[in-house]
């Protein structure tokens, strides 16, 4: 249970590069896919911990490794998330930035292919939002987290 059968900082080393490699890939696949879990992404997240934790803990079952992962994890998180805050443009890299998905009733379609949505999941977030069709929004943003928020057009601004 204490007995460790890598050294203390192949741990820390292993557990930086995870954490980088799938920051990328996360970051790389869209918005979406961050902001939205259905049972589809939900799964794949949970076979990625599973894929990555031996490269984490190299076969070590020991109480200390695992902790030792763990607050590299944590702090590895804290640390990224106070750069993101004091350097805007590291902020943008990690976060991603909001972008327009309907701007006057128009829809964005070249957004719509980059970011995976279907018209499905467009309409769905317009319900969210209150209304039923595109022609009714000033402004829909899909934000940073991946969520989708409108701004509806105020009576008598249609058309």
């Amino acid at each position: 249970m204490w007995q460790m059968s890598v050294p203390w900082w192949e741990f820390v080393l292993r557990g930086v590069v995870v954490y980088l490699f799938l920051l990328v890939f996360m970051r790389l696949s869209g918005k979406r896919q961050t902001g939205q879990y259905e049972p589809f992404d939900l799964i794949l997240l949970l076979i990625l911990s599973n894929a990555v934790q031996n490269s984490m803990n190299a076969g070590d079952n020991s109480l200390v490794g695992g902790l030792i992962s763990a607050s590299t994890l944590i702090l590895l998180h804290v640390a990224l998330a106070r750069l993101a805050f004091h350097f805007p443009r590291i902020g943008r890299w990690v976060d991603g930035k909001a972008q327009v998905l309907i701007h006057q009733g128009e829809l964005n379609q070249a957004l719509m292919r980059k970011e995976l949505l279907t018209r499905d999941d467009v309409e769905a977030a317009l319900r969210a939002g209150g209304c039923l069709h595109a022609h009714e929004v000033e402004r829909a943003t899909i934000e940073t987290n991946g969520q989708i928020t409108v701004v509806l057009r105020r009576r008598g601004e249609d058309g």
